[in-house]
């Protein structure tokens, strides 16, 4: 420890008798007051200096602080060291609480194993304005949900085990301190075993039977698929652009349509033939390792080597200013292919492998301009990132500000490319925005975000007088002492009543409309000739938002259940008259090298491939679902992407070496789902035991 961060820690004033030195930071130390389930610690060094070892056997076992009310409303950060022990990943829960039965507010992250990771959790998060922050080397996912809190009401915070696997979950901590200062990244984090990854982008604290055990046996797999690959094809029924030769529906339309045949739901391929969308996201070169903070955890690093430029990008990040990440996958085709035309290779290798697997479509976050010179189906992602207008809570727009229009004319206009080409299925408008994952309405956000100035803000104020004409009248509506002018542009820091709901509500759904109105618009300007397949609602969508969302052609949700629920896509098809697409579903496992399942939790790969075979063909059975695209095509890099999600997810691990059960399973159940789609074969029904969710 260096002389002046001691000094720095031995600043910090104790609430509790623990003399332990804490963070580099002076402030009040917050010493655990009462243990929560069946927690227990343990006696014995920690890797970390001052820390404690904790152990706890099941979820919602932790700690409880408690301190005056206002001790922390001036602190910006809550800051602790941890290191978790063993080789499976467990995520954590902070709940900030005001009083006995207040408002509670949810701060949840996880980290790698067998690596040290400083919390940094600044107290502005209670404002509710975002849904997260970035990853700090391992310190993964940090995320934000629960209710908005009054910092000078909170009197306790709670630490618990969130998610774990099925062992125990231990830990080293040192007490957390509350500080005004900032935190110092922690730059040298402790590896008690070592680099995480071999040089092949392999985890080195996990061992499985089919782990890759040579840069020889690697290059062979990737050599004998390259030399198998233009032998892959799609078998006879299939159409040249995967549909089904078995039933045709329509003269060919050019291009690809949605129809309804009176039983269900069907989407059609650009010869007239019914398609049901069996898709894979990330079909591109991925297992990204965000490495900043991290390098000494790599085994094999050959940053600033020109031969591997192309397995490395970077993004900007608000905390540790440069994201760096490195693709193992890209540097084993590279050892393998060389520097030039590798790509080309993984192409003709990926593409091969999908037809193999039977599947038809290109999904979200794909190379798809590779699936568009093959005339393989695929689909496009789009993201909204207004320069002229601005967000007013979390990601959601100004949407009754003018310039949003030419906002939106520079978001489609990225159509224009492939506008005309066949193969283009069809563009998510976005994907899972964080103002869904609020606990808020948007409108209800904007009040307390939003500035004065904000267009949308006023066209609320607007609306409310044209429905209450008077101030009396609407704060005798709200409950509460409330005008028109506040509504406005007014400061926001109270809680809305529950009597403002209805109206909250009702505006907040016409902030939708509008705005999924104002982005359909301009795609169609550019591109009228392919689908709108809505904008990936993360899980089951509230009816609110719902409602706003009828100008899409197709609605899209990510479903990480055990099946996609009937009743729900059956009130869309009630409310909406449009068909539904299944954007992401997954399931993993822990016995394969990685540190996290995935969503979706399966003992083994035997039981992803049963899981596999019961979602796809109870989906197909589904009338009114029309697709489900698979997340992803490669298992994540068990360093953490970008977020630091490290989930064992894929169909190939990042030495391209395929899963052989769940690809068994895709092939059973893809060369049957159009029957099961029509109702001439029963969906498969052999469901595996589902564990508790990781992540």
């Amino acid at each position: 420890m260096r002389r002046r961060d001691f000094l720095l820690a031995g600043s910090v004033v104790a609430l509790g008798a623990c003399a332990r030195p804490g963070p580099l930071v002076s402030g009040r130390r917050l010493s655990p007051s009462k243990n929560l389930g069946g927690i227990r610690t343990e006696d014995g060094a920690a890797p970390i200096e001052g820390a404690t070892w904790y152990v706890a056997e099941k979820t919602g076992d932790g700690v409880l602080y408690s301190f005056p009310a206002g001790a922390l409303a001036k602190v910006r950060y809550l800051t602790a060291d941890f290191l978790l022990d063993g080789n499976h990943m467990a995520a954590f829960l902070i709940v900030l609480q005001e009083g006995e039965d207040g408002r509670r507010f949810r701060f949840r992250f996880a980290g790698l194993n067998q690596c040290g990771f400083r919390v940094r959790f600044p107290l502005e998060l209670v404002d509710m304005n975002r849904w997260g922050i970035d990853r700090e080397g391992a310190f993964l996912k940090p995320r934000v949900s629960g209710e908005r809190v009054d910092l000078a009401k909170v009197d306790r915070m709670e630490l618990t085990v969130y998610r774990k696997s099925p062992k125990p979950v231990r830990w080293a901590m040192t007490d957390f301190v509350a500080t005004e200062e900032d935190v110092p990244l922690m730059t040298d984090p402790v590896l008690p075993k070592g680099p995480l990854l071999d040089e092949m982008g392999q985890s080195t604290i996990h061992d499985w039977p089919a782990k890759t055990r040579s840069l020889e046996e690697m290059s062979a797999r990737l050599r004998k698929q390259h030399e198998e690959a233009p032998r892959q094809k799609w078998p006879a029924e299939f159409s040249r652009w995967g549909g089904w030769r078995g039933r045709r529906l329509m003269r060919a339309p050019g291009f690809f349509r949605i129809h309804h045949d009176g039983r269900r739901w069907w989407l059609v391929d650009p010869d007239g033939y019914a398609f049901w969308s069996i898709g894979l996201d990330c079909v591109r070169v991925d297992t990204w390792a965000a490495y900043t903070l991290l390098e000494k955890a790599l085994a094999w690093l050959p940053e600033g080597d020109p031969t591997y430029k192309d397995a490395f990008q970077s993004q900007p990040s608000p905390t540790v200013g440069e994201l760096k990440m490195i693709s193992y996958l890209a540097t084993n085709f590279i050892r393998t292919f060389g520097p030039d035309g590798w790509r080309e290779k993984w192409a003709a290798i990926a593409l091969a492998g999908m037809r193999r697997l039977r599947f038809n479509t290109v999904g979200n976050w794909s190379e798809w301009e590779f699936a568009r010179r093959a005339q393989f189906p695929y689909v496009r992602p789009m993201s909204f990132q207004p320069k002229r207008s601005r967000r007013i809570y979390r990601d959601f727009p100004d949407v009754y500000d003018p310039k949003m229009i030419e906002d939106a004319a520079d978001y489609a206009s990225i159509l224009q490319e492939t506008r005309d080409d066949p193969a283009f299925l069809g563009y998510f408008l976005m994907n899972e925005p964080t103002w869904g994952f609020s606990s808020e309405l948007p409108a209800q956000g904007m009040l307390y975000t939003a500035p004065p100035d904000c267009p949308t803000r006023k066209a609320f104020a607007n609306w409310l007088w044209t429905k209450y004409r008077e101030d009396a009248a609407l704060s005798s509506a709200w409950k509460i002492d409330v005008t028109f002018r506040k509504v406005a542009a007014g400061t926001w820091r109270e809680p809305l009543p529950e009597e403002a709901r209805p109206d909250l509500l009702e505006f907040s759904k016409r902030m939708v409309t509008r705005y999924f109105e104002i982005l359909t618009e301009a795609c169609r300007k550019v591109d009228p000739n392919h689908l709108n397949l809505g904008m990936r609602w993360a899980g089951i969508p509230p009816e609110w938002a719902v409602e706003g969302m009828k100008s899409f052609d197709v609605f899209s949700m990510n479903c990480y259940r055990e099946r996609v629920p009937r009743d729900v896509t059956d009130r869309i098809h009630e409310l909406l008259k449009m068909p539904v697409i299944i954007g992401e579903w997954h399931f993993g496992a822990l016995d394969v090298g990685l540190p996290a399942s995935g969503i979706g939790h399966l003992k083994n790969q035997a039981d992803r491939a049963r899981a596999y075979r019961v979602y796809i063909e109870d989906a197909a059975a589904n009338p009114n679902c029309v697709g489900a695209h698979w997340f992803t095509l490669y298992d994540e890099s068990a360093l953490g992407r970008f977020d630091g999600e490290n989930y064992q997810i894929g169909f190939y691990d990042v030495c391209n070496r395929p899963y052989e059960e769940i690809g068994a399973a895709a092939v059973a159940s893809h060369e049957r789902l159009f029957e099961v789609a029509a109702g001439e074969q029963k969906p498969f029904d052999d469901a595996p035991e589902y564990l508790p969710k990781l992540f």
